[in-house]
């Protein structure tokens, strides 16, 4: 008789998690751009503490001063008894901050965008670019529309899906703001334009690019200068806010619906109290120190520069977020651990994450990093890469120059 516990997770997680380091449920402590590794100090590059706010003594304090007041958690859902003025004051914070009517907070990100499935009802009609998280893809599926997937920034193609599609059906276009793996934004204009076009509703995850992005930090709309394009953001405290939570801003009738019929905010215990007030000081501190966003974008263009100039392909990053593609995931847990050798902890993303035969490692840069972290890191990839036979044995006379775009960012960061 088969058994229900017989299943087994796949050859390459077997692989990847067996004896030694390993990039999967490795315990870290981390800091300003370093971590600790088995009472080894190595430079971190998989940490999505952008602005480097989760170790910054202000946001500490407010945590520090909230459970203090009123203690380590609320015990209770949002909807019944876990309401505290703290989770008010941070909604009305981040709708006034993002240009919203109104904002719904929930206790991770990944519940935020688990909070749109009853938007999407029978009859109505997601297009979901093939890239997006798994919590949106989750939250397509558990509603009741006809999902409709397009390629990865595939402006035709997702043109002609929306020209098939029937034109009385409710219609919503779903993307991320700046791809978590990739590291390349979402074609925000292209986007705004077809969803006017085919009246659909325009819905964006900015987890990544809310507080980084744009010269207010407000994400992936002010970077385009285009405040209005965007009907529906979801997001999360764990990256720039340094802290855990998430967040879903826009029209107050909608975000009025959501709170009363979201299952993952209705049924679940409330952000706590600690968490909240650390989002509300991060938040201070991301309008009020944009230098932290020019920071980090000069680090990755000198990290982008880096990196092909070795030989290395890193797509068409220009954000923190920096995928080096090396290929089978063999050849990439190889070269995971030959960069941890050199002393630097990064991500490692294999199939079936990405797809066969296009596993990368991925860097995560932070304000925080020192100009000599940055030196370690390209070190450690020149090393293990040629190790490796990865990338010449000698380093090219000349540095390519990085891409416009990159320049363009990082001017925009410095407004």
């Amino acid at each position: 008789m088969a058994d229900i516990f017989a299943k087994q997770v796949s050859p390459v997680i077997r692989v990847i998690t067996g004896a030694g380091p390993r990039p999967l449920y490795q315990a870290v402590e981390a800091r300003d751009g370093e971590a600790s590794l088995d009472g080894v100090r190595v430079v971190m590059a998989a940490c999505n503490d952008y602005l480097g706010l989760a170790g910054d003594p202000r946001v500490a304090a407010a945590a520090s001063q909230a459970i203090a007041r009123y203690g380590a958690s609320c015990s209770g859902s949002r909807l019944i008894g876990g309401t505290l003025p703290l989770h008010e004051e941070l909604e009305a914070r981040l709708a006034t901050f993002l240009g919203c009517e109104a904002a719904l907070v929930t206790t991770t990100g990944f519940q935020a965008n688990l909070a749109l499935t009853p938007l999407f009802g029978r009859g109505d009609i997601v297009f979901s670019d093939m890239s997006n998280h798994a919590s949106l893809v989750d939250a397509i599926r558990a509603g009741w529309a006809d999902r409709r997937p397009y390629r990865h920034s595939d402006m035709e193609h997702l043109e002609h899906k929306l020209a098939a599609a029937d034109p009385d059906a409710a219609k919503a276009i779903v993307t991320d703001g700046l791809f978590s793996v990739e590291g390349d934004l979402c074609r925000l204009p292209e986007l705004a334009e077809l969803a006017r076009r085919f009246e659909a509703r325009l819905v964006v995850d900015g987890a990544h690019d809310i507080g980084l992005l744009g010269a207010g930090g407000r994400g992936v709309a002010e970077h385009f200068s285009l405040p209005n394009a965007v009907d529906l953001y979801t997001g999360t405290f764990s990256k720039c806010f340094g802290s855990v939570g998430g967040v879903i801003a826009g029209p107050a009738a909608v975000i009025q619906f959501l709170r009363y019929t979201a299952r993952s905010a209705i049924f679940s215990a409330s952000l706590p109290p600690a968490s909240v007030a650390a989002a509300i000081a991060a938040l201070d501190i991301i309008v009020s120190e944009p230098e932290r966003r020019t920071r980090v974008f000069e680090l990755s263009r000198r990290v982008h520069c880096g990196l092909r100039t070795l030989g290395f392909d890193i797509g068409g990053s220009f954000s923190p977020i920096v995928p080096v593609h090396i290929g089978g995931n063999d050849l990439c847990g190889r070269m995971w651990q030959e960069v941890l050798q050199e002393g630097v902890f990064t991500s490692m993303f294999g199939a079936p994450a990405v797809p066969e035969g296009q596993a990368l490692i991925r860097l995560s840069l932070q304000a925080t990093h020192t100009d000599e972290h940055i030196t370690h890191i390209l070190d450690a990839f020149a090393a293990a890469g040629r190790r490796l036979g990865l990338i010449p044995a000698a380093a090219p006379l000349a540095s390519p120059r990085p891409p416009a775009d990159t320049d363009e960012v990082v001017a925009a960061s410095a407004r």
